[in-house]
């Protein structure tokens, strides 16, 4: 049985072990040890990468079996070889476990919820909850789960006896055979864990929820904890930045200024609107009643205004109205009409004589297509 260093250490980084065995499998080497700091993955954290003698772990698993380091070389067996972990990405991910644990039970102590799902990869942490969380209570679950990284508490880790362990309450995602490793954290959290957890609270750094959504009746959260939560912040602070240069307004007024910009927008999308109505209307009135075919080409012309006037030019010629914007390098959306046959057929031929797609109903076809104004107008027309 391999001792597992990491049980006692967390922070441990470098140790030396001897190599029990060695497999060839498909994509490379298992190697078990008889002592590794190595963490394999479970309790929704990752196994651990680095390296052993030099030689690139690339991943640590445990089966009913033992614990085995998955390297790209072999290793000897009986030799005595020098183990280092990837500790950044461990550290990370102890910081963001941690978290978890200080969310989870502040979500349970609050709201009675359980946590049913988690994922701890190098991404965002995601949690799933077993109830609807607002925003507001969500943010009242952040700032004291930061309360709790600020008081630096110590991080305890038990193995309390069977009896013992009958009288605690805990949280635990699973039936639990054999021995029960407990992490708590005093005053926020006790649950059944086997992952390797921070020292102290105040080693998360941070803690910022940044999203949640509804999931299976619950609710899915996202976390970043440390450096990671930083970068995220960064970025947005950059982001904010620019688009608070952009519209000439101070960072905090940036939604403002957006809300602001979005309002004359709209309001400028109505005057075209009704811009595009008084156009198409004196096109319509140009049309003779009873011209076999009417094909109309505006750029800027949107699907409503377009379907506006196909309508209306239906009814006044004997064979196809059709509306086009675009122009001959991009292509031209299109929307087709008539009153005096099924238009899917024609839609079949169109759309593969000129590279488009579309379809629709009989009376009435869409789509889009590439060509020239004067090769379409010369393929409804003949």
């Amino acid at each position: 049985m391999t001792e597992r260093l990491f049980d006692r250490d967390s922070h441990l980084q470098q140790f030396t072990a001897e190599v029990i065995s060695c497999e060839a499998i498909e994509q490379g080497w298992k190697v078990e040890l008889d002592r590794t700091a190595f963490f394999p993955e479970g309790g929704g954290q990752k196994g651990d990468t680095g390296s052993l003698e030099g030689i690139e772990v690339w991943d640590t698993q445990e089966t009913g079996e033992g614990i085995f380091h998955y390297t790209r070389r072999p290793l000897e067996p009986g030799a005595v070889i020098q183990g280092r972990i990837d500790f950044e990405k461990r550290f990370s991910r102890m910081q963001h476990h941690s978290g978890e644990h200080i969310v989870s039970g502040l979500v349970h102590r609050f709201f009675g919820y359980h946590n049913v799902g988690f994922h701890l990869g190098d991404g965002p942490v995601t949690m799933d909850f077993s109830g609807p969380l607002t925003e507001e209570e969500l943010r009242r679950v952040e700032l004291e789960a930061n309360r709790a990284v600020a008081a630096n508490l110590e991080v305890q880790v038990s193995y309390p006896e069977k009896e013992v362990l009958a009288q605690l309450e805990y949280r635990s995602k699973i039936e639990i055979e054999g021995q029960v490793r407990l992490i708590t954290i005093p005053g926020y959290d006790v649950c059944a864990c086997c992952a390797p957890h921070v020292s102290l609270t105040g080693e998360i750094g941070s803690i910022k929820l940044t999203g949640a959504s509804r999931y299976k009746g619950g609710t899915r959260v996202s976390m970043l904890c440390g450096l990671r939560a930083l970068a995220d912040y960064n970025m947005k602070e950059k982001n904010v930045a620019e688009i608070s240069a952009l519209l000439s307004a101070k960072p905090e007024e940036a939604a403002i200024a957006v809300k602001r910009l979005l309002a004359e927008l709209q309001e400028k999308k109505e005057r075209i609107a009704d811009l595009q109505e008084q156009l198409l209307a004196q096109k319509l009135e140009q049309i003779p009643e009873g011209q076999k075919t009417v094909c109309l080409f505006q750029q800027g012309l949107d699907t409503i205004a377009m379907r506006n006037f196909v309508n209306a030019g239906a009814e006044k010629c004997t064979g196809i109205c059709g509306a086009f914007a675009g122009d001959d390098e991009t292509g031209y959306q299109y929307i087709l009409g008539s009153r005096s046959r099924d238009l899917r057929e024609f839609a079949k031929e169109f759309n593969l004589v000129f590279h488009g797609k579309g379809g629709g109903k009989p009376e009435m076809v869409q789509g889009f297509v590439q060509g020239s104004r004067t090769a379409i107008e010369n393929y409804i027309n003949r």
